[in-house]
């Protein structure tokens, strides 16, 4: 598979301008690296992803716009390989942060959701070994939150792909071939699903759910999900989130900072479209802008124990009751 995506990333960049220039924009962008604690972060200067950082995914702003991701709206160049028997189109991303960058769409229409579709990610990931899939809930970064989708991106191009098996890690949960753990000092409060067994995975992603808030007038908890595939262990990564937009986003003046954290940015590479921020932007700014989106030590604590007995009253769930 990684063969025939490659052969048909080759082939759309032939055939589609927009595509053909962004992805040549990737060798021009410019990185820098800040350390916030301890911990590296790259940040990305990206003007292409203008179109997601600013994109208004508000209930009315949804209504009022074609959804990009069905068939019938995409760009005519815009081709697909279907997958998992017809579910998901697998795209180009025309807009690129990852020098490989698919979109891998549901063919039907549908809200983005990730409870109904974790088995879905983990095949994915078993059919793409040479990328980092990932998720961002609806209102986590994802700019198309009225039509499921995963992304995926080149492997070893996210830092926490090895930061985090360096981190101090807490197991909160585990059976058989499977382990959860919650990693501590980081400020993005990772939590981790190290895995052999698709249903043991499904039901330690059931006790997180679980235990994790969700906010009034939402349909899931606010996550982002990346997830990685190395024979014959899954690594699922969740960041839980406590908010959508860190306040610099819509500040006046010289306070703004249009930063949309998602799946990418919690790996690691923030993605800052304007250049003027992009020269500003400091260890400082990510620290604060972190500590917004991502859970207080004291939340972390106590999503934990939240975790812990959720998994301990597990045996009446019936995801678990499946597992041998």
């Amino acid at each position: 598979m990684n063969e025939d995506i490659d052969n048909f990333l080759t082939g759309q960049l032939a055939h589609w301008p927009t595509a053909q220039h962004n992805y040549a924009a990737l060798s021009r962008v410019r990185v820098k690296t800040l350390d916030v604690d301890g911990t590296a972060f790259r940040v990305q200067c990206n003007p292409a992803r203008i179109v997601s950082s600013a994109a208004r995914v508000d209930e009315r702003s949804i209504r009022q716009r074609a959804c990009f991701l069905c068939a019938a709206n995409r760009p005519a160049e815009q081709e697909a390989i279907r997958a998992l028997e017809g579910r998901y189109d697998i795209l180009v991303n025309p807009f690129p942060i990852f020098p490989r960058h698919l979109t891998l769409a549901a063919t039907d229409h549908m809200p983005q959701r990730i409870a109904p579709r974790l088995a879905d990610l983990l095949c994915l990931a078993r059919m793409l070994p040479g990328y980092t899939l990932f998720y961002n809930g609806p209102r986590c970064g994802a700019s198309a939150p009225d039509h499921a989708h995963f992304q995926a991106g080149s492997r070893g191009f996210l830092p926490i792909e090895t930061q985090w098996t360096s981190l101090p890690a807490e197991r909160l949960g585990g059976c058989g071939h499977s382990s959860l753990y919650g990693l501590n000092g980081d400020l993005r409060r990772p939590l981790v699903i190290d895995t052999a067994d698709e249903a043991e995975a499904a039901a330690l992603f059931h006790a997180v759910c679980q235990a994790l808030p969700v906010p009034p007038g939402h349909a899931e908890p606010m996550l982002n999900l990346l997830c990685w595939y190395d024979t014959p262990h899954w690594v699922l990564i969740l960041f839980p989130r406590r908010r959508h937009r860190p306040s610099c986003y819509d500040a006046p003046g010289d306070g703004r900072l249009l930063c949309s954290p998602a799946s990418v940015d919690m790996g690691g590479v923030f993605i800052l479209p304007m250049e003027k921020d992009f020269e500003r932007i400091n260890a400082a700014d990510l620290r604060q802008i972190l500590s917004e989106v991502c859970p207080s030590a004291a939340d972390f604590d106590e999503l934990k124990q939240r975790i812990r007995s959720a998994w301990a009253a597990s045996t009446s769930n019936p995801l678990l009751k499946e597992i041998p």
